[in-house]
């Protein structure tokens, strides 16, 4: 079986060395030496100022959106995983969507200021498959009309843009940590965000505190455990091999299938290569091949898919493009060690199926 993804488990000695650590000690969560281990690195390897790791990708968000007050409207991509939407909607506030560039597959800056209303409090744009916004636009619309910017960078680990950490931009960016990422925790997450952001977002993933017998205010328990960290400094060590190795993956698929769409990716960023979406002509053509794909044993994903504005949950609006993109598009499995042999029988299936 091929899927999408693998999970990259390093030498499991190495990672019970590290957890040996809290082992020992018997201190497996509440912020143990490890989580602060693996933050101080993690600033180190990404060049950002703050990082509060946490349990997962989605809980960074719906904090961003308590820690800001945000209510009323909060503007958004349709092309995105679901809890993009569904942290907004969680926090009682209402998702407008504005549609996507046809290349870049990120939110069109271009659309934004059309959906600006008077209860408009904020944007969360996603980095689409690790392919940054068009930052400087979005930030220019926000400064504005005095909304806060969050970053959904779920994909975008190692991404730079601009020269630095596509982290640093917005006033809050989050990121997954999930199994199937390329750096990862098992589950896991961070936010990162403004130094004037920094406490009040840190005291609101750990139940309000402010030292050991205070509140500063709401809180929820978003802590990342002491196992999780463990795996991601055991992890991270590899990343520079893990994101060559998937650039080898992706170079490959390109020589040999060079007529099919993907995403553009924008000017002056060095990209991770976190995922290979490819877009066919049709939806139809697309199930064609995803269906001699399966009969191998071979699944690529259908990210994203549907497009978010069709979630039965919220008032259904059209967005041409995204609408058109979800459904003609999928990632080919891409992952550290996928075999040569394997990517070119990925492919010829493929060229056959389309010819």
């Amino acid at each position: 079986m091929i899927n999408v993804t693998k999970t990259f488990l390093p030498p499991q000695t190495e990672y019970q060395a590290i957890l040996k650590r809290a082992w020992d000690t018997g201190w497996m969560t509440n912020r143990g030496v490890l989580v602060q281990e693996l933050e101080a690195k993690l600033k180190s390897y990404l060049c950002i100022p703050h990082i509060i790791a946490m349990t997962n990708g989605t809980l960074p968000l719906q904090i961003a959106i308590k820690a800001l007050r945000l209510s009323g409207e909060i503007i958004t991509t349709p092309f995105s995983y679901v809890a993009t939407t569904s942290a907004i909607v969680w926090e009682h506030c209402k998702p407008v969507f504005v549609d996507i560039h046809p290349d870049f597959l990120t939110i069109d800056e271009t659309k934004i200021e059309e959906a600006i209303t008077d209860k408009t409090t904020a944007i969360l744009a996603t980095h689409v498959f690790g392919n940054p916004c068009h930052v400087e636009a979005i930030e220019s619309i926000a400064k504005k009309h005095d909304l806060k910017v969050i970053y959904d960078a779920a994909h975008c680990f190692g991404v730079i843009y601009n020269n630095q950490s596509v982290f640093n931009y917005g006033d809050v960016s989050t990121c997954s940590f999930h199994a199937t990422k390329l750096f990862h925790t098992g589950e896991g997450g961070a936010l990162f965000c403004k130094d004037e952001l920094y406490q009040s977002m840190f005291q609101h993933h750990n139940f309000g505190h402010d030292g050991p017998e205070a509140f500063h205010g709401l809180g929820i328990n978003a802590k990342m455990s002491e196992p999780q960290a463990a795996m991601g400094l055991s992890v991270l060590p590899y990343i520079e091999n893990i994101i060559k190795d998937r650039e080898r993956v992706v170079n490959t698929y390109k020589n040999l299938i060079p007529n099919l769409q993907t995403i553009k990716i924008r000017d002056h960023t060095k990209w991770n290569y976190s995922y290979y979406p490819v877009i066919f002509k049709t939806e139809k053509q697309l199930l064609s091949v995803l269906n001699i794909l399966n009969k191998e044993d071979i699944y690529p994903r259908r990210y994203f898919y549907p497009s978010l504005n069709d979630l039965p949950y919220l008032d259904h609006v059209v967005m041409p493009i995204s609408d058109s993109i979800a459904k003609r598009i999928f990632c080919l499995p891409l992952y550290y060690g996928l075999s040569e042999s394997n990517i070119q029988k990925i492919s010829n299936l493929i060229k056959t199926a389309i010819c």
